[in-house]
């Protein structure tokens, strides 16, 4: 059974109670980014673990909240305590995973939020998925490019390690397959200083019209 096999399985399963419908409100989306100043838009970074995806996104929240962004910055980590604290790393459950974080991510631009995620999200099906359910303009696929050995020299937690010794099942880049986004929004070379990448997101931020300053 393929990634997507898997994916069409578990949204059948989740989406089969047919007693529900969407309720439409009188306040949209256009009108919570007029409060804001801004559009919403979700940034959707993706690497190996190590790459500097979340040191990136800290950083550039850091730079959008200064100048007056009202942004959220949604880390792999700290989804796995609690949204997703009942999945493992398997494909199945790195799907339902994915699919959890879409849906919510969804929900936080259409609130006029500027919404950064930090996540692995080895497989390019995933990361279409959030792509089709995010109004068109509204993704940024921010590719953070990091040599593996690199990643593995860093190895902030030490899971690399564990990874290599086999402790670790369904690890992306040694025991499980990561899949190179194709057309990113923006593609970083993530051993460059962080304030240039900082810098060349929001160039695209501006370029794109999600933020004016």
């Amino acid at each position: 059974m393929t990634a997507m096999d898997i994916f069409q399985k578990t949204t059948k399963i989740d989406f089969a109670n047919n007693n529900i419908a969407w309720h439409s409100h009188s306040i949209g989306c256009s009108d919570r980014e007029k409060l804001h100043g801004h559009k919403g838009a979700v940034i959707w970074f993706t690497g190996l673990s190590g790459s500097g995806k979340s040191s990136i996104a800290g950083a550039l929240e850091q730079e959008l909240y200064r100048i007056g962004v009202s942004t959220y910055l949604i880390d792999g980590d700290n989804i796995r305590h609690g949204i997703s604290c009942d999945l493992g790393f398997s494909d199945a459950d790195r799907i339902k995973n994915i699919r959890r974080i879409s849906q919510m991510v969804k929900i936080m631009q259409d609130a006029g939020l500027l919404v950064l995620t930090a996540l692995i999200s080895p497989y390019r099906h995933e990361r279409q998925l959030v792509r089709h359910i995010i109004p068109e303009g509204r993704f940024i696929e921010v590719f953070v490019d990091t040599p593996l050995a690199v990643c593995e020299q860093r190895d902030p937690k030490g899971i690399y390690k564990k990874a290599r010794l086999g402790e670790i099942k369904y690890f992306t880049g040694i025991s499980s397959i990561y899949e190179m986004p194709e057309e990113p929004e923006i593609h970083l070379n993530g051993q460059e200083l962080l304030i240039d990448l900082v810098a060349k997101i929001l160039e695209l931020l501006r370029h794109k019209d999600i933020i004016k300053s």
